[in-house]
């Protein structure tokens, strides 16, 4: 049995870990947090994950709370009307072919925990640094960092040639609330842009307290909704939370009449910059290790595509684990097994969640306003968000959404 070591126990290490012990691999996985850190900590992300990364959790047995978390079962988009306070100069909304889903990271990663553990796999409580590395790489075949974070993150390489930007391009916050009024159609994420000020998008989840809605905000850096670095208490970010959609987007403020934050710790604000990394890192010793997800692919969450990412990158490494045999896991291996993830899909996600944080071009308004009157095209975008890949076919250029909408019968 080979032996696979893997640092970081988030969606993409566990998952990975969970999937290398069912086909017989020994693995182990060191995370710098105890399950009941996690449960007890601060919310991690937003996490919403659609139909083709939730079918991953499936085939490994891992969707061991889909029955009691609600369903996202569409997406809307709104702009508001530049000149007239309260109105909206776009709206429309589609449901999603499949149901979408999002576990607070805190019930899902200590429940990933435990079915890793039981399945035999070694789970090891420790600040994972680069001394372990060099000891890791000697007794292990593969050592994979699956961290997006810390000092180690950083041995790997910025690629500039696939980050165009190198600082944030968003404030975030996040604000996860009990007692929000129920979308009267259907669950949705409910997408709203606004042109100058940022982004606001909501939808269910399932927290450590039951059911909830996450509120997740995306402010230009120095605009209006770039405020979150006084905020010192929990009331205070909620308070801020209805203020901006109070200031903006009256249609949802009028949904949040009568929430409360489901913790103390259901909140979270920050920024960084969208950052690809070089997938193989050098130790001092001259030996390698691979980057996996956010390690090397970081994506602002503007376009929810984080988890799902992460679940597409771990499921492409286990198929090259196995697909490699007993051959040596080398720096070709690493670099092969990222640059078909990158080809086959990673670049397709990245590109547009980059597209987006740019304000939109004029083919993009169309293809947009396009789905205002015409459902067909509303439902192509929707599901673009369970398969970024379909976006450069009729989105992303001003050639292919002229030709798609040419194409879309009368």
């Amino acid at each position: 049995m080979r032996k696979i070591m893997i640092v970081g126990a988030g969606q993409a290490g566990l998952q990975l870990g969970i999937g290398l012990l069912q086909r017989g691999y020994r693995v182990s996985i060191t995370s710098n947090r105890t399950p009941e850190d996690l449960r007890t900590g601060k919310v991690l992300s937003s996490q919403c994950m659609f139909h083709d990364s939730l079918q991953l959790e499936r085939d490994r047995g891992l969707n061991f709370w889909e029955a009691e978390c609600p369903p996202v079962e569409g997406i809307s988009f709104t702009v508001p009307h530049p000149e007239l306070p309260g109105e909206k100069a776009m709206s429309w909304g589609h449901r999603l072919d499949h149901k979408a889903q999002s576990v607070d990271q805190r019930v899902k990663v200590p429940g990933w925990m435990a079915e890793f553990s039981r399945l035999g796999g070694e789970l090891l409580m420790h600040e994972a640094g680069m001394d372990d590395l060099e000891r890791w790489t000697q007794d292990h075949d593969l050592v994979i960092v699956a961290a997006g974070k810390g000092a180690i993150a950083q041995m790997f390489q910025r690629d500039a040639s696939r980050s165009p930007y190198d600082q944030p391009q968003r404030a975030l916050a996040l604000t996860y609330v009990h007692g929000m009024a129920p979308r009267p159609e259907y669950s949705a994420v409910n997408f709203n842009l606004i042109p100058g000020v940022g982004e606001y998008f909501v939808f269910p989840a399932l927290t450590v307290s039951g059911p909830c809605e996450i509120m997740v905000f995306e402010g230009v850096p120095g605009g209006p909704m770039d405020c979150w670095g006084d905020v010192a208490t929990p009331a205070q970010h909620l308070a801020l939370s209805k203020e901006i959609l109070g200031k903006f987007l009256p249609w949802e403020a009028a949904r949040c009449t009568q929430v409360e934050l489901t913790d103390a710790n259901g909140i979270l604000a920050g920024r960084f910059a969208p950052t690809v990394r070089k997938p193989v890192g050098q130790l001092p010793s001259g030996r390698v290790v691979m980057g996996m997800a956010d390690a090397v692919m970081l994506n602002d969450p503007i376009t929810g595509q984080g988890s799902n990412n992460a679940a597409k990158f771990a499921n492409a490494v286990e198929r090259a684990i196995v697909a490699h045999g007993d051959q040596p896991f080398d720096a070709a291996f690493m670099q092969q097994t990222f640059e078909a993830f990158w080809a086959g899909y990673g670049h397709h996600a990245t590109d547009w969640t980059n597209a987006m944080l740019s304000p939109p071009p004029p083919h993009v308004l169309k293809v947009l306003g396009a789905a205002c009157g015409e459902p067909r095209v509303a439902r192509r975008i929707v599901n673009g968000f369970n398969d970024p890949t379909d976006f450069v076919n009729f989105f992303m250029t001003p050639d292919k959404v002229d030709a798609y909408l040419e194409a879309v019968p009368a």
